[in-house]
């Protein structure tokens, strides 16, 4: 089948009352930048329904790909697009789908019709009954079956009519661009990029900030964070990556401060640093992919902790799900293969070996005070020189 066009479905954009067009505006924004690559597409309202329509030629697959990774989109349909709205002419085409769509036709079918102008000489009921007819007559092994059919065979009246029997799933959620924006503390590991993009899946659109430590850290770890970027800006649309220089800063606090209190030290560090980021980029809150008792740093204890160096909101997506549940996300998101790479980051370098797992607040602020002298110079510093790198 050669496919013209796609009618995109959503979900909770239908229910957003007087400010739905805004919601429909950004969903159609982050089709376009889905579409680009694929080909030429024009993307049009029209009552309740966004139509994507081909202007050339394009890969059906790769545009069947693009749209399951935009989020707001519930379902979309691959659809035949007729100008005539003669019932001869759509029984005519009507039937030559079905014969070219299926190669075995015993199966129970519905026709279902909509339409949305109301002065066509047949209602919706007549057409449906009349279609569905034509099409026993031309098929002997089909069947009809208005309550559990197998397939539901829509035609739309409109300024043209639109002809189409499947649904594809899409991801769901909300378009991005319509919740705001946040800083995203990505790593290398498994979980951040789910939670980026799982906070993305809700309409918010991320920026991120990665610590490198070289020589302890590789550049192919710093190469395997941008891959994860980019799979990610699949899904959360442009994403603009700050690379920090954290290797200073590491080595002031293993050299300066209790080593079991070493990775709540540095994580409170690294919310320091990605809140400036975040306030230069009007970013409303942090997100990482943190989930409780996961590792020490990510007890109740120690994530209080590190909320306290940020006045920031700051989201975990990640924090009520176990490992087997987050795995299964970065599978479904495309991470997981790039985030099981072997190249370690800043983070997993400087573990202590017997971390504190119920650190208190007034000890860690004790222990950073040892730092006096040398870490605002070293943070300033970590500011001035980040690399920031545009992902699409």
């Amino acid at each position: 089948m050669e496919y013209k066009a796609f009618l995109i479905k959503y979900g909770e954009i239908g229910v957003k009352g007087k400010n739905r067009f805004r919601f429909e505006d950004a969903l159609v924004t982050q089709m376009h930048y889905a579409l680009d690559p694929v080909g030429e597409f024009k993307i049009r309202k029209e009552s309740g329904r966004i139509f994507a329509e081909a202007l050339g030629p394009y890969d059906y697959d790769e545009a069947v790909r693009a749209l399951s990774c935009v989020f707001g989109i519930s379902g979309f349909c691959p659809i035949l697009v007729e100008e005539s709205n003669d019932p001869g002419r759509i029984t005519e085409v009507l039937t030559d789908y079905m014969d070219r769509r299926y190669d075995d036709l015993h199966f129970t079918f519905k026709v279902m019709v909509r339409r949305a102008d109301k002065s066509y000489p047949m209602t919706s009921m007549e057409l449906a009954a009349f279609l569905g007819e034509k099409l026993l007559d031309a098929f002997e092994d089909l069947k009809v079956d208005v309550h559990h059919p197998d397939v539901y065979v829509t035609v739309e009246l409109r300024e043209k009519v639109y002809i189409y029997t499947e649904e594809i799933p899409g991801p769901g959620g909300m378009p991005i661009g319509t919740n705001g924006k946040a800083m995203l503390l990505l790593s290398g590991g498994i979980d951040s990029p789910v939670a980026g993009t799982m906070i993305s899946k809700r309409g918010v659109r991320i920026e991120a900030v990665y610590y490198h430590a070289p020589p302890y850290t590789s550049e192919r770890a710093r190469q395997k964070v941008i891959d994860l970027a980019w799979l990610m800006a699949r899904y959360t649309g442009p994403i603009h990556l700050h690379v920090v220089n954290f290797t200073d800063i590491q080595m002031a606090i293993y050299e300066k401060c209790p080593h079991d209190e070493l990775t709540i030290i540095m994580r409170r560090y690294m919310m320091k640093i990605a809140e400036h980021f975040a306030r230069e980029n009007d970013c409303l809150g942090l997100v990482t992919g943190e989930s409780i008792g996961q590792v020490a740093s990510q007890t109740m204890q120690s994530l209080y902790c590190t909320d306290a160096a940020t006045t920031l909101p700051v989201f975990r997506p990640c924090i009520g799900m176990d490992k087997n549940d987050i795995i299964r996300l970065a599978e479904k998101y495309g991470t997981y293969e790039t985030s099981i790479l072997p190249y370690e980051d800043c983070c997993t370098i400087f573990v202590a070996r017997h971390p504190v797992t119920k650190p208190r607040l007034d000890v860690i602020v004790r222990s950073e005070k040892k730092l006096a002298g040398c870490i605002d110079e070293l943070v300033k510093e970590a500011i001035e020189t980040e690399e920031l790198i545009f992902i699409r």
